[in-house]
């Protein structure tokens, strides 16, 4: 059969497609396995119940959001000073994050039209939170940290809301042992955070 001029780059090639599908694919589930193990890490190291029993963090929906926010500050910290992949990790990462928010979000029965307005405040919330950590842990100001984590996780407890101190000491040293941290580590998915305690997780 006689090929129609100008469209024989166009014919798909099979053989040579499915071998592009099929590593295109094997790429994106070996990548979906290094998000879902280092979230997983992640997520575990934030229920980590000394947090809520020796340094005052909150036993509570809102505690807990705001202990998984700081470990992932701390990780994308180092994943900022990291090569390409870490920072592409970091993005997959954040995604996963704000994809729970919204499921969770949506588990209490808030309707569809307002769940881009409780997700925006959300966001507004981790990016804050973002910012005033890393000017005190840049700073190495541990009392300005410990006044930031206060005032996030007690907003409305006043001078009767706990120092934060033990938080903040704990943050600084897990942010200066992320510095041993190995970019290979990252890569694969296997950045590990001091757990509190002197343990890692």
């Amino acid at each position: 059969m006689q090929q129609r001029a100008g469209y024989g780059m166009l014919l798909p090639r099979p053989i040579l497609g499915k071998t592009i599908l099929f590593k295109l694919f094997r790429q994106r589930k070996h990548n979906q396995i290094i998000v879902d193990r280092q979230y997983a890490a992640l997520t575990s190291l934030a229920r980590t119940p000394y947090f809520y029993t020796d340094l005052d963090v909150p036993d509570t929906v809102m505690g807990r959001f705001e202990m998984l926010t700081l470990v992932l500050i701390l990780f994308f910290r180092r994943t900022a000073k990291s090569e390409r992949s870490g920072q592409e990790l970091a993005q997959e990462i954040i995604d996963a994050f704000f994809t729970d928010i919204d499921h969770s979000i949506r588990e209490l029965g808030v309707g569809d039209q307002s769940v881009p307005k409780r997700m925006k405040k959300f966001a507004g919330m981790f990016y804050g939170r973002l910012e005033s950590y890393s000017a005190a842990i840049d700073a190495d100001e541990r009392e300005q940290l410990a006044l930031a984590l206060r005032r996030n996780i007690y907003p409305d407890a006043g001078a009767g809301a706990p120092t934060m101190e033990k938080l903040a000491a704990w943050t600084i040293g897990a942010e200066k042992a992320l510095t041993a941290i190995t970019e290979d580590e990252v890569a694969s998915g296997h950045l590990v955070i001091l757990a509190p305690g002197g343990d890692t997780a």
